[in-house]
Formats: C-alpha cells, sequence, structure tokens
C-alpha cells in the first residue's frame, strides 16, 4: 500500500485533491495535526468532491504519535532542499511518502539526506511546486514501480 502523508497541511484543496489520488490509488491519505483548517470545511470537500467519504483517511495529532502508531519502515520525505530526485528513489511496497505544510515544507531535521527526494524544476523562475502536484506525481511514481506484472 502506498501511504501518503500529509504534515501539517495548510491549504484545505490540496488536502481534498490528495484525498482523491489516494482514493484512485487505493491508497492511504495520513494528515497530522495542526492542520490549517477543519477538515469539514468546504473547500476540502469540493477538492474531494463526493469521493471524500470513501478516503482511507488517518489523522494523528502529531509526527511522533504518526512514527508510534504506524511504525513505518519504508520512509521517503519530500523536499525542495534535497540533492536526489524523485525518480532515484527506489520505492517499496507499503511506502510512506512524507511531505511538509504548503508554506514551509518539511523540516529540514526530519529529512535524512539519504531518504530525501525532489520533482526536477528545470525553470529558473519557480522555486518549488504545488504540494498537491508533487504528492500526486510521487504515488503515481511509486505505483509505477510496485504495480504487479
Amino acid at each position: 500500500m502506498i501511504n501518503i502523508v500529509l504534515v501539517e497541511p495548510e491549504i484545505p484543496g490540496n488536502t481534498g485533491s490528495l484525498g482523491r489520488t489516494a482514493l484512485a490509488l487505493g491508497a492511504r491519505l495520513h494528515l497530522i495535526h495542526p492542520l490549517g483548517f477543519d477538515l469539514s470545511e468546504k473547500s476540502v470537500r469540493r477538492a474531494g468532491l463526493d469521493y471524500w467519504k470513501h478516503v482511507d483517511l488517518i489523522e494523528h495529532q502529531s509526527y511522533e504519535d504518526f512514527l508510534k502508531k504506524e511504525n513505518p519502515k519504508h520512509l521517503y520525505f519530500f523536499t525542495a532542499h534535497a540533492k536526489k530526485s524523485l525518480f532515484d528513489a527506489q520505492f517499496n511496497e507499503n511506502s510512506y511518502l512524507v511531505f511538509g505544510k504548503e508554506s514551509e515544507g518539511l523540516p529540514q531535521e526530519l529529512c535524512p539526506e539519504e531518504a530525501s527526494y525532489k520533482l526536477p524544476i528545470l525553470s529558473p523562475h519557480i522555486r518549488s511546486l504545488n504540494l498537491a502536484s508533487c504528492a500526486t506525481a510521487a504515488a503515481y511514481e511509486c505505483y509505477r514501480q510496485n504495480v504487479p506484472g
């Protein structure tokens, strides 16, 4: 199973969009508090459309709570500061793809260099990509690498 982990997401539309992505891939969406919005907000529901009620969603009160409850073996951290590309990642089954909040990304101390990746950005005019876009690209690459036969 693919696990999409959002650490303190701030924009409800991104979370709603990633709920749809998770559902499309049969993935689980993990939300780590504090959230920058309430899950009942109209914008989450609008982005998730009528699919939201079917999303496999787990909320965690903190990153430490997430680690304790999930005991993840295969963590992949996504940050614009990583040296390695998404395409260097060798995903495993039951991968946890970890993304930070929209305004700041993941704290550097959370991202071990050997498990940190970024999406290539070729234009000097863009410093980062949208959270939902990045997480969707990473989740589909993880799926592609692990799809049976």
